[in-house]
């Protein structure tokens, strides 16, 4: 699961917001680009064979949306 943050680039949110274990609303607490790197996240954990993505990396920056593009082409 960590590496899978990693892979976001929301390693820093489990320190950031008090653990794993830690209840939040999220809503509250993640930002846009935040929601949207947890939600392609899931998309890299369940591995589907196909995802129909529209407009899923507009609040997230370039660099980060071509480093996740790249990687779930893999």
């Amino acid at each position: 699961m960590f590496e899978i943050l990693k892979i976001v680039r929301l390693d820093y949110v489990q320190e950031r917001e008090g653990g794993f274990d830690k209840e939040n609303d999220w809503n509250d607490v993640l930002s846009g680009g935040e929601k949207q790197r947890m939600a392609l996240g899931r998309l890299i954990y369940h591995k589907p064979t196909y995802a129909i993505l529209d407009d899923c990396t507009s609040a997230v920056s370039m660099d980060v949306e071509k480093l996740l593009y790249t990687y779930m082409k893999e």
